[in-house]
């Protein structure tokens, strides 16, 4: 069974300045000091959690598009993370799972936050994206996702089928006042899916005076703590063991007592 080495990047993030932000990033990057294979960057990360889409969405070839691909190749590192596309007159907040060979996979974030009006700036997304690396599976998710178990559980619509995915990845501008939620649920998808749960999320404020304290966190398939990092910028590499996730499952082989449900759209 394979490893898996991650790096995240808790960072506070400069308001709608992408090209201070992809030169923060960029050095961030370069420091990680051990050998990675997967860089996270948080929600929105090259402008803040913005509604100003018209003057700072991109097409999929974008500025930020071929920075993410340049930096991909250049350090050999899947880099993830998402930003504000335009695509048929519509925007997506979108995350980019970019490869080192310039290819890429995206998911468009499926619950937007009417709290904050992001459902009347963007276009949801309506399916999943699980990605493969080295064996693992995936499952992508954007921050407000967090708070829908149903789009997060494995399915077990196959009697005897194995798990849709290993680990669960989900990027973030989540605001410190509601910061015992994230930890909850970041938590709960663990503990519910028997996988590696990461979620990445931003420090500081932003242009609407909101604080992030990041509260970065790497759970383990039983939701054990294995990092988290408060009120500090902070860049952690870790190496997750698909041994772990096929242990616990074997152990506890609560997946399948699981109800089978089917996701309409």
């Amino acid at each position: 069974m394979s490893s898996l080495t991650i790096s995240i990047i808790q960072t506070n993030i400069h308001w709608e300045n992408k090209m201070a932000n992809l030169a923060m990033l960029g050095q961030k990057i370069k420091s990680i000091p051990s050998k990675t294979e997967v860089v996270i960057l948080p929600e929105m990360f090259s402008t803040g959690f913005t509604m100003a889409v018209e003057r700072l969405a991109e097409g999929v070839e974008g500025a930020t598009m071929q920075w993410m691909r340049r930096v991909s190749m250049e350090n050999k590192i899947i880099l993830t993370g998402s930003l504000i596309i335009e695509e048929d007159k519509k925007y997506y907040n979108r995350l980019i799972w970019m490869m080192p060979n310039g290819e890429f996979g995206y998911y468009d974030k499926r619950h937007l936050f009417a709290y904050a009006n992001e459902n009347n700036f963007y276009t949801p997304g309506n399916k999943r994206l699980i990605v493969s690396v080295k064996g693992w599976k995936i499952n992508m998710q954007i921050c407000y996702d967090l708070r829908f178990p149903v789009w997060a559980r494995q399915s077990n619509n196959e009697q005897g089928s194995e798990a849709e995915y290993d680990a669960l990845i989900n990027v973030a501008n989540w605001p410190q006042r509601r910061i015992h939620a994230w930890k909850t649920l970041l938590t709960a998808r663990a503990i519910e899916n028997q996988c590696y749960t990461i979620g990445v999320n931003r420090t500081g404020s932003d242009g609407n005076d909101i604080i992030y304290s990041g509260n970065s966190m790497v759970l383990s398939p039983l939701g054990e703590t294995l990092y988290e990092k408060a009120d500090e910028q902070d860049v952690f590499t870790i190496t997750l063991q698909k041994d772990d996730v096929k242990e616990v499952r074997e152990k506890f082989p609560f997946l399948k007592d699981a109800d089978n449900f089917r996701i309409t759209l």
